[in-house]
């Protein structure tokens, strides 16, 4: 059995122009400046515009990514897109996406795990990797969430913002790259976040509409409750799988939900706030893409080094987390 060292070879992202800050939203909705950064932490996010899809941000994402690894598209083999917002049911985002980069040769498919779909995809591309079957594979975090938001909800408008993250993952040196990953998922706790309208079990239809069963439906506190003790659970866990300790963990590169969730889990491994990313602030929740995005800021920052260790961890609808240890290759 084949047993190849799999890393990130480059990192892309891509947001919308449009920026939505609070004051906006508090010409929109019951809300405040100071109510929305006390309980969440974030000033702004950005929004797509009504021509914009998530394939649109994917590809522009994707291309960043494949110019930093210096792995052409016509090299990928497979294509992962984690999305909860795509384009359309089907095709894929990932078969539309293919197209467009011009990735001839590469399998493509989308997958579905909410803010944890791009450690879903990420640690599915590299089994992929791992046991020899494809050698570059191209995974994908997009959302546009101000698709399915309901703009007259104050507990929900105010969390949510678009944008796209890619790695290009492939073969790496020995003791280098992903040295363990996490998965989770609690089905029971479906209902506490969800998109309730639109699939086989509520189709599109006059009443759905009237019931604004389209939008995202969430419980909040139940949530957060769940959010902050798997975060800490989880990258205690991946920590220790990887055969490390706390006090080796050179960054932590969370799921951007919660300014308070990431710093209960920044607590929990005794890390210093410079040794965290952070940029909900700037950006909001944006679901599967807020891990490779602040991962990819992280890089362009020079936070970064070979032989670091980057613990990425996080939480979402299903409900699912996911986590990963990385000793960075590059």
């Amino acid at each position: 059995m084949i047993n190849q060292a799999v890393g990130i070879l480059g990192t892309g992202s891509f947001m919308p122009e449009k920026v939505l800050t609070n004051a906006d939203l508090e010409k929109m909705v019951d809300t405040s400046d100071e109510w929305i950064i006390t309980r969440t932490g974030i000033r702004e996010r950005r929004v797509a515009d009504e021509h914009t899809a998530s394939s649109d941000l994917a590809y522009e994402a994707s291309l960043k990514a494949l110019e930093n690894s210096g792995v052409k598209a016509e090299d990928i083999d497979v294509i992962i897109v984690a999305t909860v917002t795509p384009d359309m049911s089907f095709p894929s985002t990932a078969c539309i996406l293919q197209e467009k980069l011009g990735a001839k040769k590469a399998a493509a498919f989308d997958l579905s795990a909410a803010c944890s779909g791009f450690l879903y995809g990420v640690t599915t591309a590299a089994q992929f990797i791992q046991n020899g079957l494809y050698k570059h594979a191209l995974i994908v975090g997009v959302e546009c969430l101000s698709k399915i938001t309901n703009w007259e909800d104050r507990n929900t408008c105010v969390l949510f913002g678009d944008g796209a993250g890619a790695v290009v993952m492939g073969p790496t040196e020995e003791g280098y790259g992903f040295l363990s990953y996490e998965l989770g998922a609690d089905g029971s706790g479906g209902p506490l976040l969800q998109q309730p309208g639109g699939g086989s079990r509520n189709p599109l239809s006059p009443t759905l509409l009237e019931n604004d069963m389209q939008y995202i439906k969430m419980s909040g506190g139940d949530v957060f409750k769940f959010a902050v003790r798997v975060m800490e659970q989880v990258s205690e866990s991946v920590i220790e799988k990887a055969g490390l300790k706390k006090e080796d963990v050179s960054l932590l590169v969370p799921h951007q939900a919660n300014l308070r969730i990431i710093d209960a889990a920044r607590k929990r491994l005794d890390l210093d706030t410079d040794r965290v990313v952070i940029n909900l602030d700037r950006y909001g929740n944006m679901s599967s893409a807020s891990i490779p995005v602040a991962l990819d800021e992280a890089i362009k920052e020079g936070r970064v080094k070979k032989g670091d260790v980057l613990v990425l961890v996080g939480f979402g609808g299903g409900l699912t987390w996911g986590g990963s240890v990385i000793r960075w290759n590059m």
